[in-house]
């Protein structure tokens, strides 16, 4: 490999030179000067990349030192590309059949993006929360949660942040401190969970704190706390919690509802389709069983 390369290396100058001239001509609407001067640039087995393979390659504007750059990678790569095809060639199986695997793969592609289309056009994904609700009540075994769940605001503050105003904002329960105090996480903080409704898992609270400060164990009786370390200050307060190997609430598990309800319906649509043309095409005599 490494010879092949060098043997290319010298050639590259003339390479992007050639490759210019070409894009000139083109420009100029000189297409038999451009197929007169089409050259190879590189070879590897019996494949040869020609220069005309190079159109398109380089972006326009580009200067002359970018051209050779861009050159450079493109005849490379292509380089290791061919030796990756040929070695893959020369290992494969004697028992393996490329050609059905082909079809396999072309019937696979086809017949996913049909599927796709199919779905783009006709399938309903507006899920409403009385329809979520009523497949998380009739299906609450699938909501168990494999950890602890919270409710949290949490706000990490740089060690210069003020601390009386932090502490009359974090302490105060009115609306108008409430809103003061997202400002000031903004002008201060490093990161903030100030939405009261969302539902985390434990861990991704614990990660944020100082370690050690919450856990599956304490997690009952540490409601609320404020630390600091040589960088940072926090704060954090505990609105709610549910346990693990219990049912999530609602909330917590309704996108994932709507996600399996969007699913049913996609494996509805598309079997309703299917027989819907079998039948049709069965009638019509272009489908036989014939045992």
């Amino acid at each position: 490999m490494g010879q092949l390369l060098d043997t290319m290396i010298p050639n590259l100058k003339y390479a992007v030179g050639l490759f210019c001239c070409a894009l000139l001509a083109a420009a100029c609407g000189g297409n038999d000067a451009a197929k007169k001067d089409d050259k190879a640039l590189a070879q590897v087995y019996d494949k040869t990349l020609y220069l005309s393979e190079l159109q398109g390659v380089v972006p326009e504007q580009s200067t002359p030192e970018d051209s050779a750059l861009i050159i450079s990678a493109y005849i490379q790569r292509w380089a290791y590309d061919q030796l990756l095809m040929n070695e893959a060639e020369r290992n494969i199986p004697k028992d393996l059949n490329i050609d059905e695997l082909v079809r396999d793969y072309r019937a696979s592609l086809i017949r996913f993006n049909f599927e796709e289309q199919l779905i783009g056009e006709q399938l309903d994904s507006t899920v409403s929360e009385e329809e979520s609700r009523r497949f998380y009540e009739d299906n609450k075994d699938q909501f168990q949660l494999e950890s602890t769940i919270v409710k949290a605001v949490v706000v990490k503050l740089r060690g210069d942040a003020p601390q009386s105003e932090m502490n009359k904002l974090w302490y105060s329960r009115s609306a108008a401190d409430q809103a003061k105090l997202r400002e000031f996480a903004q002008q201060w903080g490093v990161l903030s969970l100030l939405d009261q409704e969302k539902w985390y898992k434990l861990e991704e609270i614990a990660a944020i704190l100082p370690k050690g400060t919450l856990s599956s164990d304490n997690v009952g009786s540490r409601k609320e706390g404020v630390l600091s370390d040589d960088d940072f200050r926090y704060y954090f307060r505990l609105l709610e919690s549910v346990s693990g190997k219990t049912t999530a609430p609602f909330e917590y598990a309704q996108p994932l509802a709507q996600k399996i309800i969007l699913h049913k319906r996609k494996q509805d649509l598309l079997q309703k389709w299917k027989e819907e043309l079998y039948q049709k095409e069965l009638r019509r005599e272009n489908v036989k069983i014939l045992q």
